[in-house]
């Protein structure tokens, strides 16, 4: 069976993120075994300068590579990644299991995003658009497309 981690950088608050993240957990059980794992974000200071954003970004970035398994399939979220639709990614990932990657991992950063060190230890870098989300939502967003991705792989009613 497949395992998804999704390691995310930042505690969920709102309840109905909670809720949200919650009905996608369950919903995912059935097609994999998938874990989230919450890393604690930086204090970012009150007016930082651009060296105050890099150290913030290059914490969490150790944070988030001491915590990827050397051979999980890393699948870092980067609004200057690759953009794919719902069926490409869904083909994208089953391709990962066909050749022979039993974990994947989705990486996302805080506020501030991913430190370069992410960026470059990634297999692969995907956007899912050129907007900005808030990272506690976007968790929220990722899980829904897994479903998504899932049931379109699976030819299921869903993502009509």
């Amino acid at each position: 069976m497949l395992h998804i981690t999704i390691l995310a950088v930042g505690r969920l608050k709102e309840d109905y993120l909670i809720s949200g993240t919650g009905e996608y957990l369950k919903r995912l059980s059935s097609y994999a075994k998938i874990s989230v794992e919450e890393l604690v974000d930086e204090r970012i200071p009150e007016r930082p300068v651009l060296s105050d954003m890099e150290l913030v970004k290059d914490n969490e970035g150790k944070r988030i590579l001491s915590r990827l398994k050397k051979s999980t399939f890393v699948i870092a979220l980067d609004s200057e990644g690759v953009s794919y639709s719902s069926e490409e990614m869904a083909v994208e990932l089953q391709k990962q299991v066909v050749s022979g990657n039993s974990h994947i991992t989705f990486v996302i950063g805080g506020s501030l995003g991913l430190s370069e060190k992410i960026l470059r230890r990634a297999d692969l870098c995907i956007s899912f658009s050129r907007f900005t989300f808030p990272h506690q939502l976007f968790r929220l967003i990722l899980l829904e497309q897994i479903y998504r991705w899932f049931k379109i792989d699976r030819r299921e009613p869903y993502h009509h």
